[in-house]
């Protein structure tokens, strides 16, 4: 069943990509320049052949000059938006590579000046051979690595393994910018 449910937004990842970059007048080439990711992998996500990472997916909504968000949400047609979305039919993706969870909840294609997601990392998806380190470019992050807790400032970097609950805060009002790098030695070998 999860598989039919990924295979399913993926599809609806592809048609959206396609949909977006058609009717932004880009070609392959294009949205290939101005989004970083290679014309044959942009080709690969729009025929809903792969799962297209959280990073890639950042990219290619960059370069369509619009959120993550809309990425998730289905073909447009004629029907005007609901201003109702329900649980049932709320998005829901998981990065291949991390674990991360994003759920769409607000109602797709609605005019709203604002889009609200709910966010999961379970930690208990990933192995305890994962490696994370987070760097802090502006701000400051608390960080806590099952009972252990960490202020990070900025220019600070914070390694860890992924084997015990974490949890990310912003515990001021200023924007917090970080970086999050991931590593794991089963990564690199071939299957």
């Amino acid at each position: 069943m999860k598989e039919d449910v990924s295979s399913e937004l993926d599809r609806r990842i592809a048609g959206r990509v396609r949909e977006l970059r058609t009717t932004r007048g880009l070609t392959l080439e294009q949205l290939a320049e101005r989004s970083g990711v290679s014309r044959s992998m942009i080709s690969v996500v729009e025929r809903g052949e792969s799962s297209p990472t959280a990073a890639l997916l950042d990219k290619l909504a960059a370069g369509l000059g619009t959120t993550l968000n809309a990425l998730f949400e289905p073909p447009r047609d004629q029907t005007p938006p609901s201003p109702l979305a329900r649980r049932a039919a709320q998005a829901r993706w998981q990065d291949p590579d991390s674990g991360y969870v994003r759920h769409a909840l607000s109602p797709p294609g609605f005019p709203s000046m604002l889009q609200l997601v709910e966010v999961s990392y379970d930690t208990g998806a990933l192995r305890a051979g994962v490696h994370e380190q987070l760097w802090v470019i502006e701000g400051t992050m608390t960080v806590s690595v099952g009972d252990q807790r960490y202020k990070l400032g900025e220019g600070d970097c914070l390694a860890l393994t992924l084997d015990q609950p974490v949890s990310f805060r912003n515990p001021s009002r200023q924007r917090a910018r970080y970086l999050v790098a991931m590593a794991s030695a089963a990564w690199g070998r071939s299957t």
